[in-house]
């Protein structure tokens, strides 16, 4: 077989994977639909004016980031295929964690989310770590809606993230954080007020 010939055969199979997925996985999952629609507009990308099954043939074939998301969700991290979509990734997601849609990381390496619940939105780079404390999984963080975290933050706790909070890069997050705030620091303190003129 040619190299031409074996492209091309990949290339097929892998379409026909992606077609049987978003018949099954995607096509009536509005969780898995605010996935897709998040990163092509976080991302800035043309493609969030193409039919939603092109939009997600797209992040699958080209961002190994969204195809891990899209295992996790599914809950087919082992999936034997899996491979051909995703770079080998260090990251663990408890699935007892409930995270609403629209969940978009950009390099999940070195990452760790053991959360009560996660709202829309919810966005995150590299080396976050989200925890009980004093390994007592009753003691989770909840996090709301619309929160951006920077790489290598951790955060800690039977605490409360509100709507609207950006986390910077390092932080160390062990008490709870208004909405609407820019935290930053170890122990992370507010530096900006998102609702204040």
């Amino acid at each position: 077989m040619s190299l031409r010939s074996l492209f091309y055969t990949k290339y097929i199979f892998k379409r026909c994977l992606l077609y049987i997925w978003y018949k099954r996985y995607v096509k009536d999952n509005p969780v898995i639909q605010a996935d897709i629609h998040q990163c092509l507009k976080v991302r800035g990308s043309k493609q969030i004016k193409q039919p939603l099954n092109k939009q997600f043939n797209h992040l699958m074939i080209h961002y190994p980031d969204y195809a891990y998301v899209f295992f996790w969700r599914i809950n087919k991290l082992n999936m034997l295929w899996r491979s051909i979509f995703v770079d080998t990734r260090s990251c663990k997601i408890f699935r007892s964690t409930k995270i609403a849609g629209g969940m978009m990381c950009y390099h999940p390496f070195a990452t760790v989310i053991n959360a009560k619940s996660i709202g829309k939105n919810f966005q995150f780079r590299n080396g976050l770590t989200i925890g009980n404390k004093g390994n007592d999984n009753s003691k989770l963080p909840v996090i709301g809606d619309n929160v951006t975290v920077g790489a290598n933050a951790v955060i800690i706790g039977d605490i409360t993230i509100g709507n609207q909070v950006v986390i910077g890069a390092g932080s160390v997050v062990v008490k709870d954080v208004p909405p609407y705030s820019i935290v930053a620091g170890n122990p992370a303190k507010i530096i900006k007020r998102l609702d204040e003129n």
